[in-house]
């Protein structure tokens, strides 16, 4: 049982890393005041540019950078629709989603002939393990060194760095400058412009933040956790993090046990798959696939309490002129 445990956490980390990284996107966005349901499109646009860029130049590192840099183009596209030109945050993001969805599927068949799919990568075009110093002397020691072998260590990088985020993320809003201009503005832009700081360069910044985390997130999905890209690899998980936000309260703690929590309901579905259950049988594939969304819509639903969005959130920031 404590083997099985231990495998399942171990599950669990690797499969909180992409909610979590899009989580914490969301977060900087939205607590600048922009809310961003577009976090799956980004995600997927950063899945396909670092698959397809792994792909043709064998380097991850390479992949991850395109990643990046598709997914805050993207966003700078959500900013200059939202910020710059006062659009509709909810319809831009739903744009982007879209976008994603058709253009990726469109670009790899065009390109690739394999469905959608970008080519396998190995070696040096994936993430691969790592093992941290003394895991493998460590190893035998009774629960301590299953532990660090197998739930600490065998991570690839993305997966520390996302866990690594959340201190600093927390650190950014509430120990910096800009962590507290940036809730300020979610807050009250008027007031944070009448101090005669620049609302529009703060969210212009906010949204970027938000960008590198998606191609984080996305880059991870297609070379870290998987081989290559697939096509709607997302499947849902930016809207499971924007769920894992508001459960959260616009936090970077609670954000991470959220994610953690999505993340455990998932790695134990894939556990449940073809398993005998007492008294049901075995449960169709299916329904284990659907209990992370259906955990999402039950905590949504009454669970959480009151979450209260900054107060500025989704409204564009108009100028006042004297």
């Amino acid at each position: 049982m404590f083997e099985t445990l231990i495998f399942v956490l171990d599950s669990t980390a690797r499969l909180s890393t992409p909610l979590l990284l899009a989580a914490l996107a969301g977060l900087y966005s939205e607590r600048s005041g922009v809310f961003d349901i577009g976090l799956e499109g980004k995600m997927l646009g950063a899945a396909f540019a670092a698959g397809t860029a792994a792909a043709l130049s064998g380097s991850a590192w390479i992949g991850l950078a395109a990643g990046i840099v598709i997914s805050v183009a993207l966003a700078l596209v959500h900013g200059f629709a939202c910020i710059t030109n006062r659009g509709n945050q909810i319809v831009s993001g739903v744009a982007i989603n879209f976008l994603a969805i058709g253009l990726t599927a469109l670009l790899g068949q065009a390109w690739f002939g394999q469905g959608g799919r970008t080519p396998s990568v190995s070696g040096g075009g994936r993430f691969g393990e790592l093992t941290l110093p003394l895991a493998e002397s460590l190893r035998d020691v009774p629960v301590i060194g299953l532990i660090y072998y197998e739930l600490v260590s065998g991570h690839n990088i993305l997966v520390y760095v996302a866990f690594l985020a959340v201190p600093f993320s927390w650190w950014v809003l509430y120990r910096t400058r800009f962590g507290l201009r940036l809730r300020a503005v979610g807050e009250n832009p008027g007031a944070v412009d009448t101090a005669g700081i620049s609302v529009t360069w703060l969210r212009y910044r906010a949204v970027i933040c938000t960008g590198i985390l998606c191609g984080i997130a996305g880059t991870y999905l297609s070379i870290g956790q998987s081989a290559s890209f697939i096509a709607n690899m997302t499947a849902g998980k930016g809207f499971i993090a924007l769920a894992a936000l508001i459960f959260a309260k616009w936090k970077p703690v609670p954000v991470m046990f959220a994610c953690l929590l999505f993340g455990f309901l998932d790695a134990v579905a894939i556990r449940l798959q073809g398993q005998q259950v007492p008294g049901i049988g075995e449960v169709p594939v299916q329904a284990i696939q659907a209990l992370p969304y259906i955990l999402t819509v039950v905590l949504l639903a009454g669970f959480i309490g009151k979450a209260v969005p900054p107060r500025a959130g989704g409204v564009a920031y108009v100028k006042e002129r004297s």
